[in-house]
């Protein structure tokens, strides 16, 4: 076990005018679940194979413990990789696909034997040893690969979006035990994928990249509660919080009918508009003329919760640099067993405490 640095790590690709990885700063301790997530190409990848030694790096340092490990190819850096497709052996047995690396590596047969055994009880794989990769499920297979890497007993895990060839329920099912197991063994494990509840459900801490560069890595309730700026914002929670450009007036920000409270320190440099941040499940229904009008597009009903979806006339969503898919709805949610009608107008507001400002040129966040 060990922790793990990424110094000014920087990688540009040949030919490209910007890095892929610009500068990225994190320090990561000793057993800790690091994730990294952030949109298709933002540089997640890059960064874990420049880890595993499998991309170079231009700039900057990586550390694994107290060792420089820059320069040194894949075999000396002690870590096990997972990747995507379990890049298993076809026409080796599971139990032959785990041992491989040790076999390579000269370790007597008995000792690989003993590891491989320990690992497939760990991994609930006993029965498995003797089959064909071809004769197990989806899911068999990447745990398969998860005991290939733990029989190395590597100082750092690095996983690349390993369970994105699973199906929805199995999904949630192996995210679970990845991170029980994770916290068992207590390695080092850094973890990517573009899935940011998997990220939030999984990580000690989370790191979130866009076009190559770090914009917050915190835990997931401090990445939820306090976004450093607006894509944050946007990226984090499912649905995705509600960001509205509205003008400063005097005692606060212009919120349809009502004036919401922010500090006027806050305000002092935010220039004449700001962007409001709330999050679906923030947003409380109010009286009739109280706070912002949103006419119901549609109501998407769960049970308990429903979500309703809606079109604010007197305000203008934001795209938050995730995607661009348009007109952005406003989304509420509200009590399942009473939700207003299509084509109703309703009035809302942010729950008290529960509002995010943000400067409207850069970005980032105003206040506490």
């Amino acid at each position: 076990m060990a922790t793990v640095k990424f110094d000014n790590a920087t990688r540009v690709y040949p030919g490209n005018d910007s890095p892929s990885v610009d500068q990225l700063n994190i320090d990561i301790e000793d057993g800790e679940f690091l994730v990294l997530v952030g949109p298709s190409g933002c540089g997640k990848s890059t960064s874990l194979r420049m880890l595993a030694g499998l991309e170079e790096v231009n700039d900057g340092k990586i550390w694994i413990g107290d060792r420089d490990v820059t320069d040194l190819s894949p075999k000396d850096r002690d870590v096990a990789m997972v990747f995507q497709n379990y890049a298993l052996y076809p026409h080796m047995s599971v139990a032959e696909n785990m041992g491989f690396a040790l076999k390579i590596a000269g370790e007597d047969k008995a000792q690989i034997r003993e590891r491989v055994e320990e690992a497939a009880k760990i991994l609930d794989l006993t029965q498995f040893l003797d089959r064909k990769p071809k004769a197990l499920s989806g899911g068999q297979r990447q745990r398969v690969a998860m005991g290939r890497a733990i029989v190395r007993s590597p100082q750092v895990f690095l996983m690349d979006e390993p369970l994105s060839n699973l199906d929805a329920k199995l999904r949630v099912q192996t995210r679970t035990q990845i991170a029980s197991l994770q916290r068992r063994l207590g390695v080092t494990t850094v973890y990517v994928t573009h899935d940011q509840v998997e990220a939030m459900t999984m990580g000690d801490r989370v790191a979130l990249l866009k076009d190559g560069i770090l914009q917050q890595c915190d835990s997931p309730r401090r990445m939820y509660d306090h976004p450093d700026n607006v894509f944050v914002a946007g990226f984090i929670g499912s649905p995705a919080m509600n960001l509205v450009s509205t003008p400063v007036v005097d005692g606060g920000v212009d919120f349809g009918t009502t004036t919401l409270q922010v500090e006027r320190d806050a305000l002092a440099e935010a220039g004449s508009r700001v962007i409001v941040g709330i999050r679906p499940e923030d947003v409380e229904l109010t009286s009739e003329g109280d706070g912002m009008a949103i006419v119901v597009d549609v109501v998407e009903e769960l049970g308990a919760d429903a979500y309703i979806y809606g079109s604010a006339e007197d305000a203008a969503q934001v795209d938050s640099g995730e995607d661009d898919d348009g007109v952005k709805p406003f989304i509420a949610r509200v009590d399942g067993r009473r939700p207003p009608r299509k084509g109703e107008t309703i009035y809302i507001k942010p729950q008290e405490g529960h509002l995010h400002v943000f400067n409207a040129e850069s970005g980032h966040r105003i206040g506490h």
